[in-house]
């Protein structure tokens, strides 16, 4: 990963980051929805990064 493409990809955690924890403070209870909807979040956001800019090509 070149330097550009890690300052995009700690940019795009902090903003997660900081939008978990927007609704996790904004929430009555922590339920299975809530965290459900955390790794649903992490996993559509993350996976393709993943794939893009980590994972070795053959």
């Amino acid at each position: 990963m070149t330097t550009g493409n890690m300052i995009r990809f700690v940019c795009i955690l902090l903003l997660w980051v900081g939008l978990c924890w927007i609704l996790i403070s904004r929430a009555a209870k922590v339920d299975f929805m809530l965290v459900f909807t955390i790794v649903a979040s992490g996993i559509i956001v993350f996976v393709p990064l993943y794939k893009k800019y980590v994972r070795k090509k053959s």
